[in-house]
């Protein structure tokens, strides 16, 4: 008999391949970009109220476990958050916008 029973990370993934902490919308990139900002996990448990301590600290153990696919992963979201950055401003450019909202704020 163990002495204890190992755990799965308390993570989860959405429909859309977004991981999240369970029970929270916290996003695992959120967390490991505050830990590699050298947040401890108190502090990030603190910025996040939805997380809990344990979960933060089980969190940060399976980053530092599986850094190689962590690290491929946060670099495929911070991708698409780009390329949808960049989609957003070809449809909607924001060179003057402040004109633009000003003479909306006129005429509204």
């Amino acid at each position: 008999m163990q002495a204890f029973e190992a755990r799965p990370p308390p993570l989860v993934a959405g429909d859309d391949g977004t991981i999240r902490v369970s029970g929270t919308r916290v996003h695992l990139e959120i967390v490991v970009t505050a830990f590699d900002a050298g947040s401890t996990a108190e502090e990030i448990a603190q910025q996040f109220p939805s997380l809990s301590l344990e979960h933060t600290y089980a969190v940060i153990a399976y980053i530092l476990a599986d850094r190689a696919a962590v690290d491929e992963y946060v670099a495929r979201r911070r991708a698409a958050a780009r390329r949808l950055r960049v989609e957003i401003e070809v449809a909607q450019p924001p060179d003057g916008i402040r004109a633009r909202l000003l003479a909306r704020r006129r005429t509204g």
